[in-house]
């Protein structure tokens, strides 16, 4: 070995045999400068991303796929997070005590992929434009969108539906298009729809198969009414065999404030009433089926359950399996 080696060769070196093993090192000579090369190149992508992107998990014969269609940029939790304006300091310690700053607040996008064997169903498409990660992800969870066979869109905010369309062209050509009668309804009615009311529900509204709370879009999974948030907004709950999971889409609120303060309601909620009756509606049938949700805002990848505590309740993630 040259005594002129760089600091970045001795360190990629260092690596490769760490990667070796004992066993690997009776064939290191040959392949030890490969190695170290193959170490220098990966090192800078390992630290690129924290995290693929998906996250895979299995309700009985389905495999259900978190995708993450990215961040937003840090800022303010409050007011939009919780708004009721007699419980902001609560909120505030609530917020700092589960380890969140509040003027420095990120929140998730986290649409869902439910392949049943048959059928390749999307629950939302995130915001789509620049910002949207969800079509990289979706690649790296093996899929394209090509694959995906329908498109259900829980309601009409941006983030949710703003990945329908890529360039004015269908994202996903093959998918039907599945919504809410009164949700869609509502939006296609504004008499100055925005960008992407107009473009991805308006626009295509002959694509869309409009339907209701209970309705079943493929065999296994069924809409659940979520209405307060918007006022048609549909959750969906995946079933097969005796295992469920419920993504709860907006109607879950956040995942600290909506669970300790059950009248807490966000900045956002349209009908901040109903909202907080529909949020804790779910929450309890969830503790008490005993059911896994996802929030689609919650802090990635959004999986765990719902535990009564007292007049309130605690979101308990998942055990986050590899």
């Amino acid at each position: 070995m040259s005594n002129q080696d760089s600091p970045e060769t001795k360190l990629a070196r260092r690596q490769a045999l760490k990667l070796l093993g004992a066993t690997g090192l009776a064939a290191a000579g040959s392949s030890l400068a490969t190695a170290a090369a193959q170490a220098q190149q990966a090192a800078p992508a390992a630290t690129a991303r924290n995290g693929a992107g998906f996250y895979k998990t299995k309700v009985g014969d389905f495999t259900v796929t978190i995708l993450s269609d990215g961040q937003s940029a840090p800022g303010p939790a409050l007011p939009n997070w919780g708004a009721n304006p007699d419980l902001q300091e609560q909120f505030q310690a609530s917020l700092r005590e589960a380890g969140i700053n509040p003027a420095q607040y990120q929140n998730n996008f986290n649409p869902m992929l439910v392949d049943t064997g048959t059928e390749k169903v999307l629950m939302d498409t995130g915001r789509g434009g620049e910002q949207g990660q969800l079509l990289a992800n979706l690649a790296a969870a093996g899929y394209q969108p090509t694959d995906v066979t329908t498109v259900f869109l829980t309601h009409g905010h941006g983030d949710h539906i703003g990945g329908i369309t890529r360039g004015g062209a269908l994202t996903f050509p093959r998918a039907r298009l599945v919504m809410g009668e009164s949700e869609f309804n509502f939006w296609a009615s504004q008499a100055q729809p925005n960008a992407a009311v107009q473009n991805n529900m308006v626009a295509l509204k002959d694509r869309y198969t409009l339907v209701q709370a209970g309705a079943q879009i493929v065999p296994g999974l069924t809409t659940v009414a979520a209405y307060g948030h918007t006022p048609g907004q549909l959750a969906l709950l995946v079933r097969s065999g005796n295992q469920q999971l419920l993504h709860l889409a907006d109607a879950g609120g956040h995942y600290v404030l909506s669970f300790r303060y059950p009248q807490q309601y966000l900045g956002f909620d349209q009908d901040k009433s109903t909202a907080v009756a529909t949020r804790n509606a779910l929450f309890n049938r969830a503790a008490a089926e005993n059911l896994r949700v996802v929030g689609y805002h919650y802090n990635w990848p959004g999986v765990g359950y719902v535990r009564k505590a007292g007049n309130a309740y605690d979101f308990i993630p998942t055990y986050f399996q590899l």
